[in-house]
């Protein structure tokens, strides 16, 4: 049946053009915005998912520039500590050359205290955008965005890199030490504090060690003999003193000749008896290994006899180089005056003073400390450094395999949607076609009436 009231098939025709038209639109949308999920009307749920893993991808760029600041400034620092420790170890060799006989000591102090300010001078340049992780201006460490992290439940979690501060500063209070002078109650009791051997240990104060008079000496050690230092007592403020005399000494000019050398140390109020015999012993084993030949075979052995006493050591003069007997005289006094450091970690370069045989000594054994407290700080910033960099690398990786998730998600297959659009753009001239064909169909039923 015709009728010219209603045309099925135009019907049709047309809403397979608009179908068509429509679905060229869509790929027409995709190649311009180059996405199939250009907004939350293409596909709510990919959509939603996409947004939330954009706005992770902005913060970790976030992140990432955080990293960089403080790799930046802990990269400062670590070059600094490296600088400090090559400049203390530089001025170790001018105290080691202090400990040989016939030298300008005076001239060496002047390299010293040269040295000490450009440790001063780096320290104080170790900054990056005005935080110095050196100079001892604050304790608190330093905190750097390392990552956001994100839960199941959709919560996030700032998580941060801490990195400590190390004080290398060489300004602040600090003081030498004093030693005593008030003696000990009586003869047992200075023997306590320390003996050497079976030996008496002076404590008239005012009753000095004479070179010119051996018989002044408390204990002798002889060629290939040994001694034993035993330290049973300690207390703040008593005041330690091994003096050795006849020690074959480097000179200046490669040979050696006899002299004398003492060794103090005065008791903090945190020391036990073994800490007073490692301050003591490493003094005398330093100068040993800095100012004699290893063939005079002067030594220091802790806990000689391996019975756990760390609160005794041992003066070997082993048979080799001279065949002088050594000469030692002891003492202890009480009431004197720990050296203090105050807060800072270099602040005891200020009382290096190679100038007198003591001072000379004392530097010796405070360098090592020094070079020592340098190390740790270079080595923590490396360790810190090495921390960052790893984390920014996985952060980098981290951000591309969110970018390329993103992509998998919402991006448009081009080649696809190329042979879509050839497709689409057919039917529609074949629509098109269809549609006009059939709006001509009821032209047909006029020739009926003619």
């Amino acid at each position: 049946m015709s009728s010219i009231l209603t045309n099925n098939s135009a019907m049709v025709a047309l809403q397979t053009l608009k179908s068509i038209n429509k679905n060229l639109a869509m790929t027409q949308s995709e190649i311009s915005t180059g996405k199939s999920v250009a907004n939350a009307k293409d596909n709510s749920a990919i959509w939603a998912i996409s947004k939330v893993m954009e706005s992770d991808v902005k913060g970790f760029k976030a992140v990432s520039e955080s990293l960089s600041l403080g790799e930046s400034t802990v990269a400062v620092a670590r070059n600094a500590s490296e600088t400090v420790t090559d400049l203390l170890t530089e001025m170790k060799g001018r105290i080691v050359a202090a400990q040989e006989e016939n030298v300008d000591r005076d001239a060496i102090q002047e390299d010293i205290v040269a040295l000490r300010d450009q440790i001063t001078s780096v320290v104080g340049a170790a900054q990056f955008n005005g935080l110095n992780l050196l100079d001892g201006s604050s304790t608190d460490a330093l905190n750097i965005l390392s990552s956001l992290d994100r839960s199941s439940d959709g919560s996030v979690s700032a998580r941060q890199i801490e990195v400590d501060r190390q004080n290398l500063a060489v300004t602040g209070n600090v003081s030498s030490q004093s030693l005593g002078i008030t003696a000990a109650a009586d003869q047992a009791t200075a023997n306590d504090y320390i003996q050497a051997g079976t030996d008496d240990t002076n404590f008239a104060l005012g009753t000095d060690y004479d070179r010119d008079d051996p018989a002044t000496a408390t204990s002798t050690i002889s060629d290939g003999g040994n001694l034993d230092f035993t330290f049973t007592q300690v207390a703040e403020g008593i005041s330690y003193s091994i003096t050795i005399d006849d020690l074959n000494i480097n000179t200046a000019d490669g040979s050696s000749t006899l002299g004398i050398r003492t060794f103090e140390y005065v008791a903090t109020a945190d020391d036990s008896v073994n800490d007073v015999a490692r301050q003591l012993g490493n003094q005398i084993q330093s100068f040993f290994d800095a100012a004699t030949a290893s063939g005079e075979g002067y030594s220091v052995t802790f806990d000689p006899l391996a019975a756990g006493d760390d609160n005794t050591f041992r003066i070997t003069n082993a048979t080799g180089g001279g065949t002088d007997d050594i000469l030692v005289f002891t003492e202890v006094s009480e009431d004197g005056t720990p050296g203090a450091n105050g807060a800072n970690g270099l602040a005891a370069v200020q009382t290096i003073d190679v100038t007198t045989d003591t001072g000379a000594t004392n530097a010796l054994g405070a360098i090592d400390e020094l070079i020592q407290t340098s190390i740790d700080a270079a080595a923590s910033f490396g360790s810190a450094q090495t921390q960052i960099e790893t984390q920014s690398d996985f952060i980098g990786k981290l951000s591309d395999s969110l970018k390329s998730g993103i992509g998998s998600l919402v991006d448009a297959d081009m080649e696809e949607v190329s042979a879509r659009l050839q497709a689409l753009q057919t039917q529609q001239q074949l629509g098109v076609q269809s549609l006009s064909i059939a709006n001509q169909a009821p032209q047909t039923i006029l020739s009926l009436f003619r």
